[in-house]
């Protein structure tokens, strides 16, 4: 605070007065990051291609050697991460008879966040008749005092099929992190033929340690994962042979199956995921997925 005194001197008369200045300083302005990606495949021959490709932002897409009859797609954010008032959106279209196969390119991360300051991530699949689409990406790795909110939405018609898989690390215990506090929110709504199939909701916001803690949520765990298949061969692949002691699979209709995992850490969660991975899919996993 600063007084300031000063004397006008006009017609020969002397006016006095005193001003308080408030000396304010403008919060700095933090940059964004924001991305869009827009991708639709189409079936040409035995093969599925590129329809149309729009990229914006720091969202990117890479297209690795085909090795099969699939579109494989790879996507990265250049911003190296996610923190509050981030947005990022991805829309695939994979048209009749096409597949695609999406992953990234690494682990996405969740860094602390400024109060009230959340980083959003949307999703948006639409899977026409006898088109499929994988979603394939590697862990998100969620940090002390991360906020972020997602959304999965998969439009299907007909006889399409989607696998999606989405896997979480609370910290990385080989480099020490524990996680304290975190608000992170997921949401996944799936329709088939405009009929809502499939409905899901991860809602944890607080005391992220002695949530995951309770036996009823987490039991302790230090890495999750989330696994839907939706498709006609649902109840023929709800055979996965054995899981760990803590994970579980529900065949939640004939078409639908539902699979959850826990673990200790990303390694032991990968050791579980890349076989139920292999066996729900039709098409080789992702390379960047390989230990």
């Amino acid at each position: 605070m600063a007084t300031c005194t000063a004397k006008h001197h006009r017609w020969g008369h002397s006016i006095t007065y005193a001003a308080n200045i408030q000396m304010t300083q403008a919060a700095p302005i933090v940059p964004r990051a924001k991305g869009a990606l827009r991708l639709s495949a189409k079936r040409r021959g035995d093969e599925s291609v590129i329809a149309d490709l729009r990229q914006e932002g720091s969202l990117k897409a890479l297209f690795p050697q085909v090795r099969g009859a699939a579109l494989d797609a790879v996507f990265l954010n250049t911003a190296g991460g996610l923190t509050g008032g981030d947005k990022m959106t991805i829309d695939v279209d994979a048209q009749p008879g096409a597949h695609v196969v999406l992953s990234s390119q690494a682990a996405e991360r969740a860094y602390r966040a400024q109060p009230g300051q959340i980083a959003q991530s949307s999703v948006t699949l639409n899977i026409a008749d006898k088109g499929r689409i994988d979603w394939l990406p590697q862990e998100t790795i969620l940090f002390d005092q991360a906020s972020l909110a997602r959304r999965m939405h998969v439009h299907m018609t007909g006889t399409a099929s989607a696998l999606v898989v989405e896997p979480i690390i609370f910290g990385r215990v080989a480099m020490g992190e524990t996680v304290e506090t975190v608000h992170f929110t997921d949401q996944w709504r799936i329709w088939r033929d405009e009929k809502l199939v499939f409905a899901d909701a991860i809602r944890l916001i607080g005391n992220a340690k002695n949530i995951l803690a309770r036996r009823a949520i987490a039991h302790g765990a230090g890495a999750m994962a989330t696994v839907l298949f939706v498709g006609d061969q649902a109840e023929s692949l709800a055979r996965l042979g054995a899981l760990d002691a803590k994970s579980g699979a529900s065949l939640i209709a004939d078409d639908v199956l539902l699979v959850r995992l826990l673990a200790k850490d990303g390694f032991a969660l990968r050791c579980q995921l890349i076989p139920i991975v292999e066996a729900l899919s039709t098409a080789p996993i992702p390379r960047v997925w390989r230990l």
